[in-house]
């Protein structure tokens, strides 16, 4: 019996909710995607997960284990649990450094197909910023070379999505605030491959007000009227410890910080996020993720 028509997936498809918004974690792999990471999300009840496959403080391409892949694909397809892969966080395509770009493309290149192999929707990685004092026009030239070549790698039906996430707006950041993925988009020719992952913590602390009676509305309304419908396709729900254009990246617990319990609540309203996965990458550890998981259920379910 295949996954799509099991039990197990009929029953999850049934749960509205669920259906609207699945809610889950970042879950540690260390010893096992399957065997670790899986067992994580289930003591957390994590409907979704989101993974590394390297070290994300390196540059290493690690093989993995064809046994571990198979295991976390057929067990992510038997329980309808959208997989995501997070890319390691030194990869910048806007650098100055010849070396650092060289080594972005072969790590994001390592990331895309792990993500592949395990049967992840998307692989999510930083949109970088433009080191070395140089225009942001000429870093994103630098972009188009590099990184278009590697969507246009993704010919296979199974292949992941490139989603790219903002960052709070530190240094010379090549995205932070909504419109900044207009030019980015258009830079790799808004590739069919390409999309967003919205982290909301680090889009308040670059400067949008996502408090108050429609301020996640409206930043959700900029985000589609810059890049279309249907491109955002993942979100990190994340609070924040510092006020709103703060520029720090800080995650802090859901209802804790200073975006707070209401916009959750109000994303998961929005047209936009219809179906769109919510991922968190907040403290406290697995009481803290366990925590956090179900306050979103929660807000999501009334």
């Amino acid at each position: 019996m295949s996954s799509e028509h099991s039990p197990t997936s009929r029953a999850l498809a049934a749960l509205p909710g669920r259906s609207r918004n699945p809610v889950g974690s970042h879950v540690p792999v260390a010893g096992g995607l399957n065997s670790v990471g899986l067992s994580y999300a289930r003591e957390l009840g994590a409907e979704t997960v989101q993974v590394f496959v390297a070290n994300p403080r390196g540059w290493a391409t690690p093989a993995g284990s064809a046994r571990q892949d198979e295991e976390f694909r057929a067990a992510c397809a038997e329980e309808s649990i959208p997989a995501y892969v997070h890319a390691p966080y030194l990869i910048n395509f806007g650098s100055h450094t010849e070396a650092t770009v060289e080594r972005s493309v072969a790590s994001l290149r390592h990331s895309l197909r792990r993500g592949r192999e395990i049967g992840a929707l998307g692989v999510v990685v930083h949109t970088g910023s433009a080191t070395g004092g140089r225009e942001r026009a000429v870093a994103l030239k630098q972009v188009r070379a590099h990184l278009l070549p590697l969507l246009d790698e993704l010919t296979h039906d199974d292949d992941p999505y490139l989603l790219l996430e903002s960052t709070a707006g530190q240094g010379a950041s090549l995205c932070s605030r909504t419109w900044d993925f207009g030019p980015y988009f258009e830079a790799l020719d808004n590739h069919p491959r390409l999309g967003v992952c919205l982290d909301t913590c680090h889009v308040f602390a670059a400067g949008h007000d996502l408090t108050g009676p429609s301020g996640m509305h409206q930043t959700l309304d900029l985000l589609v009227d810059t890049v279309g419908a249907g491109r955002l396709k993942l979100i990190h729900a994340n609070d924040s410890k510092d006020v709103v254009g703060a520029h720090k990246d800080r995650h802090e617990n859901i209802g804790s910080g200073h975006i707070g319990e209401d916009p959750f609540r109000a994303l998961l309203t929005h047209p936009a996020t219809e179906g769109v996965p919510l991922i968190i990458e907040t403290p406290g550890g697995k009481e803290g993720h366990a925590a956090d998981v179900e306050r979103l259920k929660k807000l999501r379910d009334g």
